[in-house]
């Protein structure tokens, strides 16, 4: 699994001009699947990102995680992270899992979310066409992806 994880003074996704989630203060995640993610990697990020020190504490050191600032999450599934841009200008999402295994291991990973933060857990539509919307508050913005947990 490959993430884009910014920290936001408030974020939304809209779909078809109607707002399907938004929060103010804590976490967007851009979630990227592939076809050999599996439940354990959906556990680790869910634990990294909650305890991901990235908020500032009252020196102004990022020093706090989500779960320190009682912050909420946005995660929405996107695809175009496993983009593979080696060879030609079009962008090849062969490396990015079909639905049959993104959807149930997505909305596990957004279960994991709300269990392990006890934040507010919204998320977009997957498989829409979304625009989304935030501040990023820094600007922090991080990639986490759970190839690479060594």
């Amino acid at each position: 699994m490959r993430v884009v994880v910014q920290r936001v003074s408030k974020a939304s996704v809209t779909v078809e001009k109607e707002v399907v989630g938004k929060i103010d203060e804590g976490l967007m995640i851009l979630v990227g699947i592939e076809n050999e993610d599996k439940e354990e990697d959906a556990d680790w990020l869910s634990k990294k990102l909650c305890n991901l020190r990235i908020f500032d504490d009252e020196e102004g050191v990022m020093n706090k995680s989500l779960l320190d600032v009682k912050g909420n999450i946005l995660a929405v599934s996107q695809f175009t992270l496993h983009a593979k841009t080696k060879k030609g200008n079009r962008p090849s999402y062969i490396a990015a899992a079909k639905p049959d295994i993104s959807v149930p291991l997505y909305e596990y990973f957004v279960e994991k979310l709300r269990n392990e933060s006890g934040a507010n857990v919204e998320t977009g539509k997957f498989g829409a066409h979304m625009e989304v919307a935030l501040v990023n508050d820094g600007p922090v913005t991080i990639l986490i992806d759970t190839k690479n947990k060594e």
